[in-house]
């Protein structure tokens, strides 16, 4: 389906998000709470000192304490204006881990909210990360745990998939109630030595579980126009992630997520629901390199 409007340029997009992650750091730093930039954003810190030229995405990682305090605390700090604190698990927003939205804007994901409410103005994703148990057999269930609570999320939100495989799961993840596995998912003492990400919609087991130091000792790094927390620990983190991450891809290899399928900075995302209830999506879901 047409829609009547000139989209943005990627990097039009990305000053919008940069908005974003200001106001975010203005809120965090007026709370006294750390946050680091995580997965493409850090890389992006790291290898070109702002976006990844080729992204639309920005995140951000809290441990859970300072995760859940930024929702308690954030609000009353928030420019409410100009910004909107979408939580997880609030109304209108089912999912698991939470966003900062900009106001009068449009950023229509690949999917069919089942929520006509659900804010979709221009985001940044705000993730938790949790305690991991003491043994890799505990860390693994939590894993499997966080797959359950992803799966009943993402169909309460109006999440839709060609593959069979995936279907079956996310029919048999409803006959399954959400707490025992959301408490699972979150359960490890405090002091724990491992820290997981699997609410950040981890793909896999191996690059969600990390050293606690990593991410409890932090410095900034130049990203775009200011100076933004990373952990310490980068280098270890995005080796984990992306392996030889210095390393540019070549054009025809340069991939991501399709975190937008239509854009405009200009409108709000109200304008344009008669135009988003007739979209079909076809996605690529490759990783950022």
């Amino acid at each position: 389906m047409d829609i009547p409007v000139t989209p943005p340029s990627v990097r039009s997009h990305q000053l919008a998000i940069l908005r974003l992650l200001q106001e975010f750091d203005r809120i965090c730093s007026a709370l006294e709470i750390p946050y680091v930039l995580f997965a493409g954003t850090l890389l992006g810190a790291v290898r070109h000192r702002g976006f990844v030229p080729w992204d639309d995405d920005l995140d951000v990682l809290l441990l859970r304490q300072d995760y859940e305090r930024l929702l308690r605390e954030g609000p009353a700090v928030l420019n409410r204006e100009e910004f909107y604190l979408q939580g997880e698990f609030s109304e209108h927003w089912p999912m698991f881990f939470s966003k900062l939205r900009l106001n009068g804007t449009t950023c229509l994901e690949p999917y069919h909210p089942r929520d006509p409410e659900c804010h979709q103005g221009v985001c940044m994703d705000i993730f938790p990360c949790d305690n991991a148990a003491k043994t890799e057999l505990g860390r693994k269930l939590q894993f499997f745990a966080s797959k359950i609570v992803i799966a009943k999320c993402l169909n309460r939100r109006g999440y839709d998939t060609n593959r069979l495989s995936k279907r079956i799961f996310m029919a048999l993840c409803r006959l399954i109630p959400m707490g025992p596995a959301l408490r699972l998912t979150k359960q490890g003492k405090s002091n724990s030595q491992y820290v997981h990400s699997f609410l950040g919609g981890a793909r896999s087991y191996g690059k969600n579980v990390y050293p606690r130091e990593w991410l409890q000792t932090r410095c900034s790094a130049q990203f775009e126009t200011g100076s933004f927390p990373v952990p310490t620990h980068a280098d270890d983190l995005l080796n984990l992630l992306y392996g030889s991450y210095l390393e540019i891809p070549p054009q025809e290899q340069r991939a991501r997520k399709k975190h937008a399928v239509f854009v405009d900075l200009d409108r709000s995302y109200a304008h344009y629901t008669h135009y988003r209830d007739g979209m079909t999506f076809d996605a690529p879901t490759r990783s950022i390199r």
